[in-house]
């Protein structure tokens, strides 16, 4: 009997990260994305912000090789929605119980939507988790399942990052995304890395060959 062809081996497939503001998706998981990118759809959401913001985050996600999905809010419904209409492999989202209260409303919202998708769709077949600021929570440091070896693609997680000139990113999140990423990397045996922390999908954490 065939084997259905979700769980055979194979190259990075369909991602979409679901994160709070316009330069989220870089910062956190740009240089993941790019890599992704390079041999499958991604797709990034974040809530609509103002008109400046807005336009830096569709800068970046060109720049990353992304489809950017500006939602109108961050609701439980919305995110159904677009898990539903994208049927994603792979969704990337905040820590639980990130420090940062716009971080933990969005990933509570992925989390509230992706049952009802699942069981519609059978996507995503897994769930991650990105890192945060100098890599602690609420609860103490991170804990990642995965590092993802970026160093081919993190001048483009950069070059996507600068393009939200409005933030302070040369004096702030420009330099923690350096510490960070040399951080998981001296971790892994990379030049930089990126970390994520797998999630059960209604209490499965299937095998994976990639993120």
């Amino acid at each position: 009997m065939p084997r259905n062809p979700d769980d055979l081996p194979a190259g990075p497939q369909s991602v979409l990260a679901v994160f709070a503001h316009p330069d989220d998706a870089e910062l956190w998981a740009g240089g993941t994305l790019a890599l992704h990118a390079r041999h499958a759809p991604v797709h990034i959401a974040h809530p609509a912000h103002d008109e400046i913001r807005d336009a830096e985050a569709r800068a970046g996600a060109a720049v990353l090789g992304a489809t950017l999905h500006q939602l109108p809010a961050a609701t439980p419904a919305a995110i159904r929605a677009l898990l539903t209409a994208i049927r994603p492999h792979v969704v990337i989202t905040h820590p639980v119980l990130d420090t940062h209260a716009d971080h933990r409303h969005v990933s509570e919202a992925v989390l509230e939507a992706l049952p009802e998708a699942k069981i519609a769709t059978g996507r995503p077949r897994r769930l991650y988790t990105c890192d945060t600021y100098n890599s602690l929570t609420l609860t103490g440091p991170l804990t990642p399942t995965t590092l993802v070896d970026v160093t081919d693609t993190f001048d483009t997680k950069i070059r996507a990052l600068r393009c939200h000139a409005s933030q302070p990113i040369d004096d702030h999140f420009g330099p923690m995304a350096h510490d960070l990423a040399r951080l998981w990397g001296r971790r892994s045996g990379a030049h930089y890395a990126e970390a994520f922390t797998a999630l059960p999908v209604l209490g499965r954490l299937p095998g994976a060959f990639h993120l």
